[in-house]
């Protein structure tokens, strides 16, 4: 005690110091089967990224990439992004296996504020990666962050639901992954030490202050049930956000320790989901050809491509013969030994006239393929057909972008040859009179060699008959190789496989092989997705067309 002063004549205070011990107790929320927010992961990031989808330029679609673990500090990174964008309106592209439950309601009305669309997927970049630093690579390109958007092996888990309802549209399709379960909630105690100020005015104690001077973890306890309060805040939210209730039951009915994958279907009933689409619907290349244009798509002139060079005509003079002029050819002119796609109809009277079409895609694989088959599937527009390829293979990194556009458009693949009816395609005399011609699938004499096997991979159906050929050998690229494989959930015993044949050499697998590798779905022939009587099935194949007339033929292009 410090003896009191007289200022006045009159006694006016003394200080007095004091230390008290008391036990705290704090509460925390996760949705996570351990609370803390670092065992699930890197926190989330959010990137801007531009399509790098062939033939986009110069109006690409843009979405922000947010990818990682939901933490206490994620809506105010979120906010940042958004500011820097001033009225731009991006849908937001997640993947998260969850995290800190509050900051997934800010996220969600952070969201739903901007009215921004939503959906589950990654990103997989081209040249800079987030947080790559002095990353030249896109430099003159109008945008730091190039990629391709994709659902297949995304997941938005957890408390990443509750972000994901904040959503205007919300979307998450079949090959992507969304879980729900019970909340952890966690009780920390923390025995603080604190000193207290006061002063002694006429005999009585006046607290000027206190302040903690020290911290200690008195332990921790954890519940698995959700208390009536959070159930009463989560309930309120989802009504805010338009999403049904029974999301709110599935959470309570499933232990913190699984999760409980919704179906598409049960989501679209919940309304969490808006409609039955993929990340695709705001992150496609050919959205911006739409009218109106996606608030998403921006235009960049400096990225237009060149035109080619059209070779100028002199008018004739009098009494001169007309010059015949070749004209030029575009960029992805085919060369003769490029891979050739081409839709065929089957020509089995069996069939006639409800007969699949398939798409034949035979030869090597080179930098242009991807862009072709784009082409050629975008000519056909909803229309699903299986692609029967033979391939010695060829250029690895196209047969990635081509792999990652057949599991895009959820296209099976099947290894044979097309046997055509009548002439073959590239004959100066070879049309049909819509376009498509004639022909038959065999398995014998079907090959898919080095790269060919990646084209293969991207197949939602992967068949190879036990007459027909696949042979790998070490590619190189074996980073990319080795993620996209495991982009398209393709056991790690392929790669070992691959890596362990030399590049000179190769290594013919069999059918049970290429099966426990996960290279192929069934050991089948091509004729599951070809033959004549499977548009006699129930549900229909979607690769069968009934033509009007006999000698009907398809609408699309033959050839590209």
């Amino acid at each position: 005690m410090v003896p009191g002063h007289r200022l006045n004549n009159q006694a006016w205070w003394s200080l007095g110091l004091v230390c008290l011990v008391s036990l705290f107790v704090m509460g925390h929320a996760a949705l996570a089967a351990d609370a803390r927010e670092s065992d699930l992961g890197p926190p989330m990031r959010f990137v801007v990224v531009r399509s790098n989808a062939p033939g986009c330029e110069p109006t690409c679609p843009e979405w922000i990439s947010a990818e990682g673990t939901i933490e206490a500090g994620t809506p105010a990174l979120l906010k940042r992004a958004l500011k820097k964008l001033g009225d731009r309106k991006l849908p937001v592209i997640v993947d998260s296996p969850g995290g800190n439950v509050d900051a997934a309601l800010a996220l969600g009305r952070l969201i739903r504020k901007n009215k921004l669309d939503i959906a589950v997927g990654k990103t997989r970049f081209e040249g800079c990666l987030p947080d790559e630093k002095d990353c030249t690579d896109n430099d003159g390109r109008g945008a730091r962050y190039f990629g391709t958007a994709y659902a297949d092996g995304s997941i938005c888990n957890s408390a990443c639901p509750l972000m994901f309802s904040g959503g205007v549209r919300r979307v998450v399709g079949q090959w992507a992954f969304l879980g729900v379960h019970q909340i952890t909630t966690t009780y920390v105690k923390t025995k603080l030490l604190y000193r207290t100020t006061y002063r002694v005015v006429k005999g009585k104690k006046k607290v000027i202050n206190t302040r903690v001077v020290s911290r200690k973890n008195a332990g921790s306890y954890k519940t698995y049930e959700m208390s009536k309060a959070v159930e009463k805040r989560l309930a309120a939210y989802l009504k805010e956000m338009g999403v049904g209730q029974d999301v709110l039951t599935t959470m309570k009915n499933t232990p913190a320790s699984g999760i409980h994958q919704l179906v598409p279907e049960n989501m679209l009933r919940m309304n969490l989901v808006t409609s039955l689409d993929s990340v695709d619907l705001f992150t496609a290349g050919t959205i911006c050809r739409a009218n109106p244009l996606p608030a998403n798509c921006r235009e960049i002139p400096a990225n237009k491509p060149a035109m080619p060079t059209v070779p100028t005509v002199e008018a004739p003079t009098a009494g001169s013969e007309p010059t015949e002029v070749t004209p030029a050819q575009p960029e992805i002119a085919q060369r003769e030994e490029d891979m050739r796609f081409v839709v065929v109809r089957g020509s089995n009277l069996l069939c006639d006239p409800d007969c699949p079409e398939w798409i034949s895609a035979e030869g090597t694989i080179t930098a242009r393929t991807p862009e072709r088959l784009r082409q050629l599937l975008d000519t056909l527009g909803d229309r699903r057909l299986p692609v029967v390829i033979s391939s010695p293979g060829g250029d690895v990194p196209g047969a990635l972008a081509a792999g990652r556009l057949i599991r895009e458009r959820k296209l099976d693949v099947a290894v044979a040859r097309t046997e055509f009816v009548g002439c073959e395609p590239g004959e100066a005399d070879c049309a049909a009179e819509d376009g498509v011609l004639a022909g038959l699938t065999i398995d014998a004499g079907g090959e898919c060699d080095s790269a060919c096997a990646l084209m293969l991979a991207g197949g939602v159906r992967r068949l190879v008959s036990s007459q027909a050929r696949l042979s790998v050998h070490s590619l190189g690229l074996e980073r990319k190789v080795k993620g996209y494989l495991e982009e398209m959930s393709i056991g790690s015993g392929l790669f070992s496989t691959m890596q362990s044949v030399l590049y000179s050499s190769h290594r013919q697998l069999e059918p049970d092989m290429m099966l426990k590798v996960g290279l192929t779905t069934r050991p089948q022939s091509v004729d599951a997705l070809t033959g004549a009587t499977i548009c006699k099935a129930s549900p229909k194949p979607d690769n069968c067309r009934m033509v009007p007339a006999p000698n009907a033929q398809a609408d699309a292009p033959a050839r590209l």
